[in-house]
């Protein structure tokens, strides 16, 4: 019996192109990409300052989820609109569009905004949503433009660049934004895209040729509407779940079989459709379907990584936004050097499926290693982590997008690009939305087993985690630390309420005998005990003096002689004349006016002891603010570091998961020369015992 062979995309012949035109095409691919990648890295260390200046920390995901929603939505979008009216025009827009997303990202939250929104985070998430919008043509475009003008081997090679710039963009990017967040404010971490955008923009108009063909065809509407229906609930449940609604409430429920309906929907409306936004056709080419999903996956264990690696450094680690900027050199290092290697060798050998398996071993052994960091861990500990993680997220970078640009036909190149790279970033949508939630619920449990109770009994959870505190605590600034203000703050009610009962306010007595923070013996001394002693000891004092003095100068002597007798008493006993004891009854009559006098001292006496109760509070109070913010300092940094490695251990099994897509990754041969070569010619021979390999026969 014969095995029946795949059908697979006929070679075409690519346009002509002078060398002096694909030189600045490819100049301006790179600027466009640096942009792009730029956009999606120089935020990440303005993050932490972000969120404590527009207080919303919960929402700290939706700022890159925001972007990447909106740029995957569009992805497929773009190419098929660049299909229909070329590359340039598309890209041009894109960019335009992007620059004023940037523009008003930098403005979120000026007072002039207002309201708009909801306030200042929420404004910031809609206008990275906008750039997101005009961000999603400068990678497929710039993809596809590539993909156009040279033959694969060419783009294995410039595959590397692309993969080496993003890499540079991970470094200077964050550095740039440390550094404009030091120096100025979180704000011009968006407004300086617009001076590179330019540039960008005016070769792009001014020197790039037109490329692409116009085709025939129209946008699927319907299927844009629902891959939208499709990824909007499906990320508001996965931010939601845990967090602001339990798992199995209805609206997590509701959400989440809403975007299997418009998943169902989007397939049916697909079927057939010759303008498809993604032709169900291609997932019947393996190396589409293994590597975009392989992509899928490993893109999701990648943005759980890299997004929240900054907001450990500064908040455990304790370094500012320019430094933790700098600090991702060693994650650029590994990853540029693997994915310019992996493409020079691909681009002489066509062995693509080695880098991608090792790729993703090495990246499970990375975030393997980012599990066992701790609240003092240094920055070189973390170092040589990023580094294996840079190595293992290098290849995957551009040898999927490589391998099934070889896979397809040149019609279908536009629509597999942009395919892929919807793939890539709908992985890292999804995956920045799971593992922000991951993150906030691993707070929500980690918290409180790292911090003590709080004066007023008020726990620190996810909900009302104080960034600018996990900051101080971790830098050790103890000049205005947030922290212990707030804990100082506390202790000022309590001792206010204290000094209040002391006075005798009933009220704040019922307060404190309420309050279950408070020793004992301290409800004891504001609800009357205090008075009560001051009481008891001067009456001791005055039955003891009558008793003497009754004994006349027998009795006045022995009080001179003791040593327990205040010097003021002695001086008083010493005045009365020798006469006033000369009869029982004198003597009785002496002994019973100095022992009212006592009495008569009951109200000054009183206020002394609360004088001296109080300053004793007081100096208490001030030594157990400064222990308990030390403690809630460390605490803070303990839970946080306990829930940033829970979620990296989460990770590993995303990386695992891909790993194994990638083991059935198929084997093709690449295009190579100046015209697209032939797909290896699949026969029964040429099929392997591997599942999903295919083995290349010679290109005739």
């Amino acid at each position: 019996m014969t095995t029946p062979q795949p059908e697979l995309p006929q070679p075409e012949a690519l346009p002509h192109y002078t060398e002096q035109e694909k030189r600045i095409t490819l100049i301006g691919l790179l600027v466009v990409f640096l942009l792009a990648a730029l956009s999606q890295n120089i935020v990440s260390t303005a993050m932490p300052r972000i969120v404590e200046s527009l207080h919303g920390f919960n929402l700290y995901a939706w700022v890159t989820t925001a972007y990447l929603l909106a740029s995957t939505v569009m992805v497929p979008i773009y190419g098929k609109l660049s299909d229909l009216y070329g590359r340039k025009p598309i890209l041009i827009f894109g960019i335009v569009v992007f620059l004023l997303g940037s523009a008003l990202c930098g403005l979120s939250g000026e007072p002039f905004l207002g309201n708009l929104f909801g306030g200042g985070m929420n404004q910031l998430i809609a206008f990275r949503a906008v750039a997101g919008f005009g961000g999603a043509a400068l990678f497929t475009i710039a993809f596809t433009i590539l993909a156009d003008m040279f033959d694969p081997a060419e783009r294995a090679k410039f595959g590397g660049f692309f993969g080496a710039i993003f890499g540079l963009s991970m470094v200077v990017g964050p550095l740039i934004g440390g550094w404009l967040t030091d120096t100025f404010s979180w704000h011009w971490t968006f407004l300086a895209n617009l001076p590179l955008g330019l540039v960008a923009l005016f070769i792009i108009i001014a020197k790039m040729p037109r490329i692409g063909r116009k085709t025939g065809g129209k946008i699927d509407w319907p299927g844009a509407i629902f891959i939208l229906g499709a990824t909007v609930p499906l990320l508001l449940a996965l931010s939601w779940g845990g967090t602001t609604h339990p798992w199995n409430s209805g609206i997590i429920l509701g959400l989440f079989g809403g975007a299997l309906v418009s998943l169902i929907l989007f397939v049916l409306v697909e079927r057939g459709n010759p303008d498809a936004i993604i032709p169900l056709t291609l997932f019947s080419v393996p190396v589409f379907r293994v590597g975009n999903m392989a992509s899928f996956v490993i893109n999701m264990a990648f943005f759980g990584i890299i997004m929240f690696l900054p907001l450990y450094m500064q908040m455990v680690l304790g370094v500012s936004s320019t430094k933790s900027g700098m600090s991702m050199l060693p994650l650029m290092l590994g990853l540029m050097g693997s994915s310019i290697v992996s493409g020079n060798i691909v681009a002489r050998t066509g062995k693509y499926k080695p880098w991608i398996i090792g790729g993703t071993i090495l990246l499970i052994i990375g975030i393997y290693t980012l599990k066992s960091l701790h609240a003092d861990s240094t920055l070189p500990d973390l170092y040589w982590r990023m580094f294996l993680v840079g190595l293992g997220l290098g290849p995957a970078q551009s040898l999927f997008t490589l391998a099934i640009q070889s896979g397809v036909g040149l019609r279908e190149l536009a629509v597999a690009t942009s395919s892929s790279q919807f793939f890539r970033q709908i992985g890292g949508t999804i995956g920045a939305a799971i593992f922000g939630t991951l993150l906030m619920n691993n707070l929500h449990s980690e918290m409180p087993k790292h911090l003590p109770a709080m004066p007023g009994g008020q726990a620190m959870s996810s909900q009302n985690l104080d960034l600018s505190a996990l900051r101080a605590a971790s830098s050790g600034n103890g000049k205005a630390n947030p922290i212990e203000t707030k804990i100082r703050d506390a202790m000022d009610k309590q001792y206010g309420q204290i000094e209040a009962a002391l006075n005798g306010d009933a009220a704040a007595r019922q307060a404190i005998q309420a309050n279950p923070a408070l020793p004992a013996e301290l409800k004891a001394l504001t609800s009357g005990s205090l008075k009560a002693q001051v009481h008891a000891k001067l009456s001791a004092q005055a039955d003891a003096i009558k008793k003497a003095l009754s004994a006349g100068e027998a009795g006045r002597n022995a009080l001179l002689a003791s040593a327990g007798t205040p010097d003021a008493l002695k001086t008083q006993l010493k005045a009365i004349p020798a006469q006033a004891f000369a009869t029982p009854q004198a003597s009785a009559a002496v002994a019973e006016k100095f022992a009212a006098g006592v009495m008569a001292q009951e109200d000054t006496v009183y206020q002394q002891a609360k004088t001296q109760a109080l300053t004793q509070i007081r100096a208490q109070f001030d030594t157990q603010t400064r222990t308990l913010a030390e403690k809630v300092g460390t605490g803070l940094k303990e839970g946080f570091t306990a829930a940033m490695t829970h979620m990296f251990g989460s990770a590993i099994w995303f990386a695992v998961a891909g790993f194994l897509i990638s083991l059935f990754m198929p084997v093709i041969t690449l295009r190579s020369g100046n015209q697209p070569g032939k797909p290896a010619a699949v026969t029964p021979d040429a099929i392997s015992d591997a599942p999903g390999e295919v083995k290349a026969a010679p290109t005739p």
